[in-house]
Parts: C-alpha cells; structure tokens; sequence
C-alpha cells in the first residue's frame, strides 16, 4: 500500500495535464458533435476539409454576425431557429390564425343512424328492458314510505301538565307522493283536546319545494271543521324546514299557518333546533275560540341527543302566546295565553 500510494503521489504530476487535456479533447468533440451530429447535414454542402477550422469556429460562436454566408443555414442561431421551424419543432413561428372560428356544426347524419338500443343488438331485448326498468327505478323513479313522529312531547305545568303531538306520514316518488299530517295537544289525565288530520297530494315544483292541496279536519271539543288545504313544504335557503298552508272551511273561514324549524348540528349526534309557529285567521270564529289577525305563536328551542339517526330524546322550552280576541277566548275558559314552558319530548323516524 505504501509503494501504491508512493507511486500515485509521483504520477499525479503527470496526471493532472493528461486529465486536462482529455477534458480539453473532450469539449473539442461536443463543439464537433455539436456542429454536426445536433443537425440534420444531410443535403446540406459540406465545407471543405481547409475551411474547417473557420467554419467551426464561426458554428460554435453565438454571435451570427460572426458566421459566413455560407453557413447561414446551420452555423448561427439564425440558422438553427430556420431549421427548427422546418422541422415543426418550434411551433411559436408556425403561423396560427389569432382568431380563427371555432366551427360549429349538428352532428352528423350518421351518428343517428342506428338502432335505438344497440345493446339489444347483443342482448336479448327483454333483458335489456328489465336492465333499463331498473335503471330507472334505481335512479329517481323509487318509491318510499318515511313514517316521522316529529314531536311526543311533554309540558309540565302547575296544573294539569300539557301534551303535545306532531306526526306524518309520506309515500310516493320523487315528484309526487302522499302525505298523511296529524299534530295536536291535550292534558294528561283528560286526553286529547284539539287535534287535526289532513291528507294531501304533493308535487315537486322544484328541486327544493312541494306543492300540497288536500283536505283537513279538525276535531276538537265543540264543533268540527272539514277545510280544503293550499301549501307548500320545502327547504328555504339555510336550511330552514318551512311548512306554510291556507285553509279554507266548508264554513267559508279563511285561515292560514306557517311553521318554521332548523337543525343546528353542535356536535355528530347533539343538534339544537330552534322552532317558531304562527296561526292566522281572516276573520273572528267564536265557534273555534279564534279571533281575526294573528291568533297565536309558539317560540321554542329543543336540545336533541341522537342515539340512533332514527331514535333522538330532547328537552328544551317553548314560549305560547296567544293574541287579541283568542287571548280573550283563553282567559275565559281560564287558560293563560302568555306562558312558557318546558318540554321533555322524543323524536323518531323510519
């Protein structure tokens, strides 16, 4: 090891300048390789062997002015921006039209031409049209049954506690189906004091609203009433649920109600739901303890807990008021038209 590195130590003198000039012979053969390898010479008049070295020297300048005329179709930049252009590969001196038309055409003729179900060309077509029914169905043409008990819930009170309930139940396409709607209120011990049904044909008027007409009755202590139903239920922008009908009696009394509610998702299963409901009447129906104008409103906030997505207890409160000649209508069968309450409810759907 001792003679090796001895040995490398006296030739590296001698190395250094062979390295160098082996670097030196090596950019003399890119610059020739460069001259004519990097171009396509063929065709082209090879400069004779005594103009070579000037020849050269003029290709391997950058400055084209230095290059004789001779050269000027490979030597300088010029002559290689020619070439490249020649060969396509430079396309930002082909000539594009700037604002050249895109054409617009129908398609063509031949594109209609066959069958309307190629696939029953392959297969039988009654596979084909058991295939496409159930594409259909699959994909918007489905019909569902949804059963929701919105509310069940509970009022404590000083006196009796109160009861209150609002159900339905839809069956139908995406466009149009059946609702079946219930809700009501009572006192525990004495059952249901007012409640009302409605049934009524629904039909999308867009990608977010339904337009329903139907029928509904009320059945309450006292006399009844048959109304034919006008509304609509959707989603309003922010996701409220807005639910808004008119009803017009077989006694010729115009009323109307709107309801309004919201889930706000505070964690995956705890959702808190703000809710408000009007009741309106166009005229004064002592029959039905109801004055004209706004006749009541109830403001409740609900905290719900979902065990399941289908199964969801909640607690929360609810402020009831009751206006003008209904306020009066309530005092005199000694109910307070001005309370809040507390409710502990459930909420369920399949």
């Amino acid at each position: 090891m001792r003679i090796s590195l001895a040995c490398a130590l006296a030739l590296s003198p001698l190395t250094v300048p062979a390295l160098a000039l082996a670097q030196t012979g090596h950019a003399q053969m890119d610059h020739a390789s460069h001259g004519h390898a990097g171009h396509d010479m063929t065709g082209m008049a090879q400069p004779a062997p005594e103009d070579d070295g000037q020849s050269h020297a003029g290709h391997g300048s950058n400055d084209a002015t230095t290059m004789p005329d001779d050269h000027h179709g490979h030597g300088g930049r010029a002559g290689h921006h020619t070439m490249a252009s020649d060969t396509g590969s430079d396309t930002s001196a082909m000539a594009m039209p700037d604002s050249a038309p895109v054409p617009h055409a129908p398609p063509p003729a031949a594109a209609f031409s066959g069958p309307a179900h190629a696939a029953d060309q392959i297969y039988s077509p009654e596979a084909m049209g058991e295939a496409r029914h159930m594409v259909t169905h699959e994909m918007g043409g489905m019909r569902t049954t949804f059963v929701q008990l919105d509310r069940l819930e509970l009022q404590p009170t000083k006196g009796a506690d109160g009861l209150a309930f609002e159900a339905g139940i839809r069956t139908g396409g995406d466009i149009d189906r059946i609702w079946i709607k219930t809700e009501g209120e009572g006192e525990i011990g004495s059952g249901i004091n007012e409640a009302e049904v409605s049934a009524l044909w629904s039909h999308a008027i867009g990608a977010w609203f339904d337009l329903q007409g139907g029928v509904r009755q009320r059945l309450r202590e006292g006399p009844d009433r048959t109304e034919l139903a006008v509304g609509v239920q959707g989603l309003a922008p922010y996701m409220f649920e807005l639910d808004a009908a008119a009803y017009l009696s077989t006694h010729g009394e115009l009323t109307a109600g709107v309801s309004a509610e919201v889930d706000q998702r505070l964690t995956q299963r705890l959702i808190l739901q703000p809710r408000v409901e009007v009741q309106l009447s166009a005229q004064d129906i002592s029959e039905l303890e109801m004055g004209s104008g706004l006749t009541s409103l109830e403001a409740g906030l609900r905290l719900r807990y979902e065990f399941a997505r289908e199964f969801a207890p909640y607690i929360g409160v609810e402020w009831q008021k009751k206006f003008g000649a209904t306020a009066r209508y309530a005092r005199a069968a000694g109910e307070d038209p001005d309370r809040i309450v507390a409710v502990l409810g459930i909420r369920a759907w399949f």
